[in-house]
């Protein structure tokens, strides 16, 4: 038995500790929002936040977790009042098929925790999320309008 607090609700789970959170999150709690890509923590689709930091959930195992504060995206905002960076994705029509988006907007707003102002060098520094659409001008316009400046290198 494991306990987590998701989204600021806590979830008493019979996994074992080894379960990758990731599963947890979709399979035993049913929260979808955070996407399987990899298995292996290179392509970032599985991006969650604990505590301050974002970290890949498909390697992460439930019993590191355990007691520690777990956001997901579908905390990240809400269609009422969604994230800025959320906004500027929709006015920068980042998204092409949108798959990785949710550990994309995971990813940078942990690093906007950070570094509320970073420049493009920044970025890909510090996200190594894929894209396989290739929208990453697009993700480094919504940030820089989400944090209202240009970016630079």
């Amino acid at each position: 038995m494991v306990s987590l607090t998701i989204n600021g609700e806590q979830h008493d789970l019979d996994v074992p500790d080894e379960m990758p959170l990731l599963w947890a999150i979709r399979d035993v709690v049913g929260l979808t929002g955070t996407k399987f890509g990899c298995g292996v923590a290179q392509c970032g689709c599985c991006t969650v936040h604990v505590g301050d930091g974002a970290v890949r959930s498909c390697i992460t195992p439930v019993s590191s977790v355990a007691g520690k504060s777990i956001t997901t995206i579908e905390a990240l905002g809400t269609s009422e009042q969604p994230h800025p960076l959320q906004q500027a994705w929709v006015d920068e029509e980042v998204p092409q098929c949108g798959y990785c988006q949710s550990g994309q907007l995971m990813a940078i707003s942990g690093l906007l925790k950070k570094n509320p102002h970073p420049t493009d060098a920044d970025l890909a520094k510090s996200i190594t999320n894929i894209c396989r659409c290739g929208t990453y001008g697009r993700i480094r316009k919504a940030v820089a309008r989400a944090t209202g400046g240009g970016q630079q290198s």
